[in-house]
């Protein structure tokens, strides 16, 4: 089955089971609350830590590099802030962990290594330059 309805349809389960037990511990105004307060404190930091990638993208274009690094962390920004925004408990946890930068470098250090292993097997080739030397035997024909 897919990952991605497997995910759609144990999200909610998952979220549901952590609203009652925290509920039931704190009380349904309180857990309610808490809901509303780390999805404004979400969004406050998504757009703080947003700002500073664009920050980040557009001093590495001055130095003439490619902010590889910053789009992604944009998107994984933008994407955090989105589960930050869909209230539960879950969902708010993977968003503060892709909104913090260092668990966002950890992260994404990891694929970028599996990325450039993939990336120097394939570029396994000799860079040279050749002349073309003609024979007397090639003018014949």
């Amino acid at each position: 089955m897919n990952p991605v309805i497997i995910s759609i349809i144990l999200l909610p389960i998952l979220e549901i089971y952590l609203f009652i037990k925290i509920g039931s511990q704190i009380g349904a105004f309180n857990t309610i609350l808490l809901i509303f307060i780390t999805a404004i404190i979400g969004v406050y930091y998504a757009r703080y830590e947003g700002l500073n990638t664009i920050k980040s993208g557009f001093s590495q274009i001055i130095k003439n590099e490619v902010p590889a690094y910053e789009i992604i962390s944009g998107a994984a920004i933008a994407f955090a802030a989105i589960l930050l925004i869909i209230p539960g408990f879950a969902t708010d946890f993977f968003g503060f962990l892709l909104i913090l930068p260092l668990t966002r470098k950890l992260i994404f250090g990891r694929l970028s290594n599996k990325f450039q292993k993939k990336e120097k097997e394939k570029n396994n080739f000799i860079d040279g330059e050749f002349e073309d030397i003609e024979d007397e035997d090639d003018r014949k024909f």
